[in-house]
């Protein structure tokens, strides 16, 4: 018996006891009035009367516990026999998975990579993309530190030119300067949100080859990943420009009522209602880049297989996105939190500099905190990537038995070759 509930190792019974092959053979045991008693589970009797002291026995026994009760007047008959123990791997009917326990047990599956191939639970999503990490660091380590320090240095430029010229907290702000004030803070902050967008759609297109070899268990090099994303690379701008498009639009269309009329109050309303929508939106089409760059097909393609493969599990993949961002935004900020304590210390304007706002607008700051966001990117968003990477592949497990290809492609002939229900739903 095995630690997991349920299961029974090959060729052992599942309930505990020896096969009829290990119980020892029937002993009959002979009495002066002609009855006969058969050591074992089981007891055979004869007919009343008709018995005698040196009544010959058979050599062959049925294997105890095996005889019926008679009937009155009729001498005890052997029921049939059992079935044979299961000696291996039992077989679901009509599935390519053999496994033990019968029914209601998880079948096992071939785990040529990072993941078996069967529907994921959460755990098993995490894992792999660790485990890409892990065994793939060279490329995603590379592609992410590249993307990261492009975008960066997109964000220090933006800061630095919006806020250049705002005042300070010591100052004594009139209505428009604390409505402007408003305005370039929102636009740094909403600045930032679509970089990290752009940069996790770029990361997640270009590692989505390296996640698949690390599925099926196959070794990836930054010039082969490169060789796979090159013929896609107008396919996969054209699909970053559309989903920034449509984050944009997520959340100024709420805000537009507000803004044509001139209300404070129903801009205010439009805010949570754009988050809303940002969030319906970002998860709908999240699978899209590893959509684009699998199935290689066009922009609006991708979208269109993200929509499908997320309608009917859209609270799913909006929980492990959630989570996964968490964690990502944590780890991030345990990694980038000295390089700001050092950005503190190093700026001209120091302690006092922090609490009027001037050390934030100083190059070296703004510099030292730059590295700080690079490092913390380049080690975390490999991770989200990763998981929606995953996320596709187990969508389409689920839906379209990817398992049985994935199977095929990494050698395993014969894996699967039987229709069966899918596991998992």
């Amino acid at each position: 018996m095995t630690d997991s509930p349920g299961w029974a190792a090959p060729g052992s019974p599942s309930d505990g006891q020896g096969s009829d092959a290990d119980r020892p053979a029937a002993q009959p045991s002979g009495t002066g009035n002609g009855t006969g008693t058969a050591s074992g589970e089981g007891a055979a009797t004869g007919s009343a009367g008709t018995g005698s002291a040196d009544a010959k026995w058979s050599a062959t026994q049925p294997p105890p516990g095996q005889w019926s009760s008679p009937a009155p007047g009729q001498a005890p008959q052997p029921t049939p026999p059992a079935a044979p123990a299961q000696t291996g791997w039992g077989t679901r009917p009509g599935s390519p998975y053999q496994y033990p326990g019968g029914w209601g047990s998880t079948p096992p599956a071939a785990k040529p990579g990072i993941i078996p191939l069967r529907p994921l639970g959460l755990g098993e999503i995490l894992d792999g993309a660790v485990g890409t990490l892990r065994g793939h660091w060279r490329s995603v380590l590379t592609i992410s530190l590249v993307v990261a320090a492009l975008t960066q240095i997109a964000l220090l430029l933006i800061q630095r030119t919006w806020l250049n010229d705002l005042p300070t907290a010591d100052e004594n702000l009139t209505p428009s300067q604390a409505v402007d004030l408003m305005g370039d803070t929102a636009v740094v902050y909403a600045s930032q949100y679509f970089l990290e967008i752009l940069g996790l759609v770029l990361v997640t297109a270009l590692l989505a080859p390296v996640v698949s070899r690390a599925v099926l268990g196959q070794a990836s090099s930054l010039s082969d990943t490169l060789k796979a994303v090159r013929p896609l690379t107008p396919r996969m701008l054209a699909l970053t420009g559309l989903l920034l498009l449509g984050a944009v639009a997520a959340v100024l269309l709420p805000l537009l009522p507000g803004i044509l009329t001139g209300s404070a109050a129903l801009t205010a309303l439009g805010i949570p209602a754009g988050l809303v929508l940002l969030a319906w939106f970002y998860v709908t089409f999240v699978l899209a880049p590893p959509a684009l760059m699998l199935e290689r097909g066009s922009a609006t393609a991708a979208l269109k297989r993200s929509a499908k493969l997320v309608k009917g599990s859209w609270w799913r993949i909006f929980g492990i996105s959630l989570l996964i961002w968490l964690i990502r935004t944590i780890t991030a900020m345990v990694i980038v939190m000295p390089f700001a304590g050092i950005a503190l210390i190093v700026s001209p304007e120091g302690l006092s500099g922090l609490l009027d706002g001037t050390a934030a607008l100083s190059w070296s700051f703004l510099v030292i905190s730059a590295i700080g966001g690079v490092v913390g990117a380049t080690v975390t968003v490999p991770m989200q990537t990763g998981v929606t990477t995953l996320l596709y592949i187990d969508q389409r497990i689920r839906r379209e038995a990817l398992d049985l290809e994935l199977a095929r492609a990494a050698g395993l002939h014969g894996y699967g070759t039987t229709t069966a229900e899918r596991p998992g739903g």
